[in-house]
């Protein structure tokens, strides 16, 4: 196999927002689909980067994706409302719904978007990110296309449905970042460890009998992938879909893959929170309260090797704007195969 290709994060944001500008996107929208799924990438999370393209440009040449948008935002009160998407690309307009929760959330403390209408997000780190980034504490979750096994059953009942959570630390400190599926991995990790040859963990997936598997193929072909601490995921996706599909009246999970399968979940629903630090505590004092609490962590037992939620990319991005970003030969097939070149 060939090695891996090294490229550098401004050329690969680049090639993004070129090869959308090429199928009609206009350049607000593509800027930001390029900023965030090159992000993805950069921050050591190949599933949910560029390898998500050819996937999108399919999408919106077949008509599954609007690349112009006219996006409707529906007022109820003040902290809170509903954007339709229109079906427009989904980091563009999940940055618009998670930028109206901030903006509320500056206003009244607390601030809420629920969208509906659009199609996949790429990652939920991105927007609790840049939430946190404006001094709140950022939650999203969305629903999706079913893809966990629940109860013993042998076929998917629910999607994974992701969970983000960033909050910000204070000036030149990047936010501590939760982003968990309620998948056991991500089906997109499955993917990744398909892709590299690796053995998933037998708590990841199941064969087509039931019994438990590290062959990723296995799990992928079979669908059934396991949820993260048995009922617990179980029960957070469930809530995850009420707070999204049923609280949208919009698709559910299951509605959204009778509708369409493909994979850009259309007609998913996605809720952003925000909380305005300001609203509940000085931000000075809120910054000293965290860095007690990981000075705590890192000291109260000598030895420990303590990772905090997001740091793993935040180290990924020093070593990679450094030494370039590394994109999988398959990746680079599978964007050659759909006319995109990184050279």
């Amino acid at each position: 196999m060939p090695a891996e290709l090294r490229i550098s994060h401004p050329k690969l944001v680049g090639v993004i927002r070129r090869t959308l500008d090429d199928v009609g996107v206009p350049p607000a929208i593509s800027e930001i689909e390029a900023e965030i799924a090159a992000e993805a990438d950069l921050l050591g999370v190949p599933s949910h980067g560029i390898k998500m393209l050819p996937g999108l440009l399919q999408a919106i040449q077949q008509g599954r994706v609007n690349p112009k948008p006219k996006l409707k935002i529906f007022e109820r009160r003040v902290a809170a409302c509903v954007l339709d998407g229109d079906h427009g690309p989904g980091r563009y307009v999940s940055t618009e719904a998670m930028r109206n929760a901030v903006e509320r959330a500056k206003i009244a403390g607390v601030g809420a978007c629920v969208a509906t209408r659009l199609t996949h997000w790429g990652r939920a780190h991105a927007y609790v990110y840049r939430a946190a980034r404006e001094g709140a504490i950022g939650i999203c979750t969305t629903n999706a296309i079913p893809n966990v096994v629940a109860w013993g059953s042998s076929k998917p009942l629910l999607a994974n449905n992701p969970l983000a959570i960033g909050v910000p630390r204070g000036a030149g400190e990047e936010p501590i970042i939760l982003d968990m599926a309620m998948s056991q991995a991500a089906v997109g990790k499955i993917r990744t460890f398909l892709r590299e040859g690796r053995t998933a963990p037998p708590n990841w997936g199941q064969d087509a009998s039931g019994q438990p598997t590290g062959d990723p193929a296995v799990i992928l072909s079979g669908g059934r992938v396991l949820p993260f601490g048995d009922h617990k995921g179980v029960g957070l996706a469930v809530m995850m879909e009420l707070l999204t599909g049923a609280l949208a009246d919009g698709l559910l999970s299951f509605e959204i893959a009778r509708s369409n399968a493909a994979g850009q979940d259309p007609d998913s629903s996605k809720l952003f929170l925000a909380l305005d630090v300001t609203a509940f505590v000085e931000p000075e004092r809120f910054a000293q309260r965290v860095r007690d609490f990981i000075n705590w962590l890192h000291h109260t037992e000598p030895g420990l090797d303590i990772m905090l939620p997001g740091e793993r990319g935040w180290r990924a991005r020093q070593q990679y704007l450094a030494e370039g970003i590394p994109i999988h030969p398959e990746i680079v097939r599978e964007l050659k195969q759909a006319g995109i070149s990184l050279e």
